[in-house]
């Protein structure tokens, strides 16, 4: 395997850090066993990427996203799915059957497969697949008839009572529906009602560029429908999320807090107009605050505790660190919590430590595709307008992950993923209104942009943002708001030939 310094060159990527108005120095890294940087490594590695980025050429091993860990690309469905191409021979194993794992269907309880029930009694899906389909991004409902298993609602209501008001600075506290749980679900097994259904409806709104074009963005309402147990709580705010695509994980838990927080800039103390904060979560494992990487408004800080939230919420399924049988089912759901379930045998929980284990390994180690035609002229000249509209101002670049003692795909690596993890006000027009750990209403993740280029390839369609709503990057673009509206105004205002080659680099990543 090799490591980032063994091919690190003069070349930067990444700007100016901002200036870090809030002390997060106390949060560490506790889910990952690291091992020191020599002052001659962090020298290097602040040379490479301290001086700014050379947006008009290809920076050496761009082109591997995700440094020794790439694998090469593929233009079909299963360009998201294979393991990181560094992954110790010894551990292709493990990740198959983590795979097999992510993609069971669970069955209702009592079952003979033992192994396999526990599904519900409310769900989303029966399997991790069924919303990250192919291992890539889910999408809101086509139609009256469409399933809309790869969406669901998120659902809170305000409260001024809440221990974490006290461990963690800022945090805005929020608890469960007392009838409907954190999340609304549209299955659920015989004799138990479900919580609803979801439709969706659209208006639209044109929206002109500067070289005469005429794009259409839909704004969309979201319709609960046929609520199995009453109304909801008056003051339930609610958050439509689409699955995230898989890849990468692994690689976005290894980055050091400390680069994550050096972009952060609270009070826009630098005067930019861009105020990165991170979130700030409770760890279910450490039992701490801990940095918020997962999710659309990074509530979740490891992989692991993603997976395990997942496992509860989207399919009923406990486990060591949510260890609910009766999955998101509230009090008041008296015939879910008195349901059948699959804990209590050899497992303990419906999925064991070492199965959750499992799945985690799997998705932490699906690889990021090679970039295609990364030298490009036309992709180099969008990567020039990427960096002087200001895009990559939020989405960062690259950095080099910590040096780890047990996970080698990840250790040491130069990667390309295109986010900082950091909260940013993104206006009006995206807010959902609702909050979740230190993310306010308006604030969203910066995602990253890995493989964002084979969404068509691998799910089947191009919808992007939290809830799918943008058919194209294009109108993706221009849905950005708030922190980012110098840059979506200044893409606005583009020549064509700039505009396209700024949509050609977004798909070659």
């Amino acid at each position: 395997m090799r490591h980032f310094l063994t091919f690190l060159s003069a070349a930067s990527l990444l700007a100016v850090p901002h200036a870090q108005a809030e002390d997060w120095g106390h949060l560490g890294d506790p889910h990952l066993k690291t091992l020191p940087r020599t002052d001659q490594e962090e020298q290097r590695i602040r040379a490479f990427i301290g001086q700014g980025t050379d947006a008009k050429a290809l920076s050496p091993y761009e082109a591997n996203p995700a440094g020794a860990a790439t694998v090469p690309p593929r233009s079909d469905a299963g360009a998201f799915s294979r393991p990181s191409a560094n992954i110790p021979f010894e551990d292709e194993l493990t990740f198959r059957v983590g795979e097999a794992l992510f993609d069971k269907l669970w069955v209702s309880s009592p079952a003979s497969t033992k192994a396999s029930d526990g599904l519900g009694p409310l769900y989303n899906a029966r399997s991790c697949l069924r919303c990250h389909i192919n291992d890539g991004r889910g999408h809101p409902p086509e139609g009256p008839e469409d399933d809309s298993v790869s969406m669901f609602l998120r659902i809170s209501i305000p409260t001024d009572d809440h221990d974490l008001t006290q461990e963690i600075s800022g945090y805005l506290a929020t608890r469960p529906d007392p009838t409907y749980g954190t999340q609304l679900q549209d299955h659920s097994l015989v004799n138990i009602p479900a919580e609803y259904r979801l439709s969706v409806t659209y208006e639209e709104t044109e929206v002109p560029l500067a070289d005469g074009t005429i794009v259409t963005l839909r704004a969309p309402t979201y319709h609960v429908r046929g609520l199995g147990y009453g109304p909801l709580h008056p003051d339930a705010m609610i958050s439509p999320r689409i699955a995230p695509q898989m890849i990468g994980l692994g690689m976005l838990e290894a980055i050091r807090s400390e680069d994550i927080l050096r972009k952060a800039d609270s009070d826009d103390a630098d005067g930019d107009g861009i105020s990165g904060r991170p979130n700030v979560v409770w760890s279910l494992e450490y039992h701490q605050p801990m940095l918020g990487r997962f999710g659309h408004k990074a509530g979740s800080p490891t992989v692991r505790q993603q997976t395990a939230e997942a496992f509860a919420n989207d399919i009923g399924i406990s486990s060591p660190l949510l260890p609910a049988p009766w999955g998101d089912c509230t009090p008041a759901q008296t015939a879910c919590r008195n349901a059948p379930h699959g804990d209590g045998d050899v497992r303990v929980h419906e999925v064991d430590a070492e199965a959750l284990d499992l799945v985690t390994f799997y998705s932490r180690n699906l690889g990021v595709p090679a970039r295609q035609n990364a030298d490009d002229p036309q992709v180099l000249r969008g990567k020039s307008v990427f960096h002087n509209t200001g895009c990559a101002d939020c989405h960062t670049p690259a950095y080099v992950t910590h040096r780890l003692a047990d996970q080698p795909q990840q250790s040491f690596q130069m990667i390309w993923p295109y986010t900082d993890l950091l909260l940013h006000d993104m206006g009006d027009g995206l807010a959902d209104n609702r909050p979740e750990a230190r993310a306010t209403g308006r604030e969203w993740k910066t995602p990253p942009l890995w493989g964002i280029g084979q969404t068509q390839n691998v799910s089947g369609h191009t919808y992007f943002l939290h809830d799918g709503r943008a058919r194209s990057l294009l109108e993706a673009i221009l849905w950005h708001g708030g922190e980012a509206q110098t840059a979506r105004d200044a893409v606005v205002q583009l020549p064509t030939a700039d505009r396209d080659a700024l949509i050609a680099f977004l798909e070659s990543l």
